[in-house]
């Protein structure tokens, strides 16, 4: 059973490796080719080091720190804002309709780097925010554009006579959606839900233009200090991909155990 759940990642994690050690060949082919001395060794000093008798994180790690700390708010307030926006987007008031289309249509259809230099140069001042809420502000906004739509989607995917056996049985509206809507909806978005996350992350090394000292910021530096461009790189290419694929494995576990529990119901 747990085969059958995780036989995706697995399948991804082996097409992986396969394209990796091709990769690996012909980069090595080129660097050799054009005289160039691979210096790998040097990499493990900027993850970490030893000192006064413990281990010390070092750039990277600070970085990859200070990624994970705006990806995982960022991912809140996305959730918030999309969830909000979707209910706007369903709702039978114009202006609340009109407000989350505005929204949706205003964010997905500008570049999420123009919306962090508007932020962060014209409307951050203005409203006293510093660089690291900037950063979490733009990426929400940029992540909750589309998550309006994956939930929108869920939402409509409910069956009408759900809202009213609830309101036969006498929940509140708040009730409703905490105890019988979300726990559906949830259900049929987490895999699209996963895939913004990645997205989320991914995006989240933008925010190095704001001179935010995350994970891309550091690779920035170090390359700049060391001449080690190709060793750097790869090493921050690894350290997302080893990120985002725990974060797909736990949405397929997840996805597993939340399909299980409720099918009981």
């Amino acid at each position: 059973m747990l085969y059958r759940v995780f036989k995706p990642v697995l399948q991804a994690v082996a097409q992986i490796i396969i394209l990796l050690m091709l990769m690996a060949w012909i980069l090595d082919s080129g660097a050799q080719a054009i005289g160039y001395q691979w210096q790998w060794e040097r990499v493990p000093d900027y993850l970490a080091f030893y000192e006064d008798g413990q281990w010390w994180p070092a750039q990277l790690i600070d970085g990859l720190i200070i990624t994970v700390k705006i990806s995982a708010l960022s991912l809140l307030f996305t959730l918030v804002i999309g969830f909000v926006a979707a209910l706007l987007r369903l709702s039978q008031s114009v202006v609340g309709n009109t407000i989350g289309s505005v929204y949706v249509e205003l964010i997905r259809n500008t570049p999420l780097l123009v919306q962090i230099y508007l932020l962060y140069f014209i409307f951050g001042p203005v409203i006293g925010l510093d660089r690291f809420s900037t950063a979490i502000l733009a990426l929400s906004l940029f992540q909750g554009a589309y998550t309006t739509e994956i939930f929108r989607g869920g939402l409509n995917s409910i069956p009408t006579s759900q809202f009213e056996a609830a309101k036969t049985l006498g929940l509140s509206p708040f009730f409703t959606y905490k105890d019988v809507i979300l726990p559906q909806v949830l259900q049929r978005t987490l895999p699209p839900l996963t895939n913004e996350l990645v997205s989320l992350i991914k995006n989240s090394s933008i925010v190095s233009v704001m001179a935010i000292f995350d994970l891309t910021t550091e690779a920035r530096n170090i390359v700049s200090e060391t001449a080690m461009p190709f060793e750097i790189w790869f090493t921050v290419a690894a350290i997302y991909l080893a990120f985002t694929l725990s974060l797909s494995g736990l949405s397929a576990w997840l996805e597993h155990k939340l399909g299980a529990s409720w099918r009981k119901l």
